[in-house]
């Protein structure tokens, strides 16, 4: 039985090393067992969990060990593949099925705390390729498996440097015309969607999608034409984006609130997200309309601001990066995001449970009572002298 630490592990600490940086904390770790049964592994106490292939737990550090395996696909789509594992099977075989050379390289378990300073077996040359950040396909069984159209656009989204191979873009390319990529399931398109939304250039992420055909197979052209661009990733606002804000800038091009359901639906996006592209959608070109203080509260209320005040700026936030795409109109929109998130801060130092309180002590109820907290909230703003 040998072990080796293969995959993402070893590739960050490499590109660590290549870069400077430290590697990136908390990465899950990925070892292959070459040379083992299924009962030899439970033998050595570990827990078995795959099934569709062999997976083991580790009994002291619960981390995944895969015994060294082959695929072959049988049917379109992603859980279309056969898995033979055997003990006869190499770890330049399962190599071999990988996706990216990057993510092929691999090192002996006692060298997984310094993997850059061990013997690196590397049978693709994934090590040149991270050194020209390229991203290869291993072999040609990369088109078996069209979820790795999506793993690469993540990934170019994570390291926004690298770029894709010339011989990887055409085989995706291939893959998309002749319809592989049309048996994606919604749920593994939402997961690597979100996931690249999440990296620091997510607008790579829409780039090698559009650059394959896949956004024009998908009939989501128009997403090229996103907010997610350099200047919104250089930018500090970014930092703080969720989900759902990144969600908003990727979809701000369709401009249309029954294609924004559509797809929400079509990829099971969750409905945080959905709700917020939804908000801003609507939102979008009534917000510099809300100048004077009763539009204000009218606008506030609207987007239930008072309830959901984190949601009001996400939107907030949402518009402010969609100005900072706009070079006519963004400096008017950024001027008009901040004025209301001053305003909505302002609202907060009323005490609207002591307005409530008092109105039910002078025998108000029901309508009277909301009419009571919305003249507080109107005067406060009137008296506003940045209004």
């Amino acid at each position: 039985m040998q072990i080796y630490l293969v995959g993402g592990a070893v590739r960050d600490a490499w590109l660590a090393r290549e870069s400077g940086r430290p590697t990136p904390h908390g990465a899950d770790r990925d070892w292959v067992v070459v040379g083992a049964t299924p009962e030899a592994m439970v033998a050595a106490g570990f827990e078995p969990v795959g099934r569709d292939f062999p997976v083991f737990l580790h009994p002291q550090t619960h981390e995944e060990y895969a015994l060294a395996r082959t695929e072959r696909k049988t049917a379109p789509g992603y859980h279309g593949f056969a898995f033979h594992a055997a003990p006869g099977v190499t770890l330049e075989e399962d190599l071999a099925r990988r996706d990216l050379t990057v993510n092929a390289m691999a090192v002996a378990a006692e060298h997984a705390d310094h993997p850059v300073d061990a013997p690196l077996i590397d049978p693709w040359d994934g090590l040149a390729d991270l050194r020209a950040r390229t991203l290869r396909h291993v072999t040609p069984a990369f088109a078996e498996d069209p979820v790795r159209i999506l793993r690469v656009a993540r990934f170019a989204a994570r390291w926004g440097d690298f770029s894709v191979a010339p011989d990887t873009q055409a085989l995706m390319r291939a893959m998309v015309e002749r319809g592989e990529t049309d048996h994606l399931v919604a749920e593994r398109v939402w997961q690597e969607i979100a996931r690249g939304l999440m990296e620091a250039h997510p607008g790579r992420l829409i780039a090698v999608l559009d650059d394959c055909g896949l956004l024009a197979r998908w009939g989501l052209q128009a997403l090229a034409d996103s907010a997610l661009t350099p200047a919104l990733e250089n930018h500090a606002l970014f930092a703080n984006a969720t989900l759902p804000v990144r969600w908003s800038w990727l979809v701000s091009a369709l401009n249309d609130e029954a294609a924004l359901r559509a797809l929400a639906d079509r990829w099971r996006v969750p409905n945080d997200a959905r709700d917020l592209a939804l908000l801003v959608q609507r939102e979008r070109r009534a917000l510099p309309e809300a100048t004077s203080p009763p539009a204000v509260l009218d606008l506030f209320g609207r987007c239930d601001a008072w309830r959901k005040p984190a949601r009001f700026r996400e939107l907030l936030l949402a518009l402010n990066g969609e100005a900072l795409a706009d070079a006519d109109g963004g400096a008017a929109l950024h001027a008009t995001t901040a004025r209301l998130a001053r305003q909505l801060a302002r609202l907060d130092t009323l005490d609207a449970a002591a307005i409530t309180r008092a109105a039910l002590a002078e025998g108000l109820s029901g309508p009277d009572v909301g009419k009571r907290l919305l003249s507080a909230r109107l005067a406060l703003l009137q008296a506003d002298p940045e209004r």
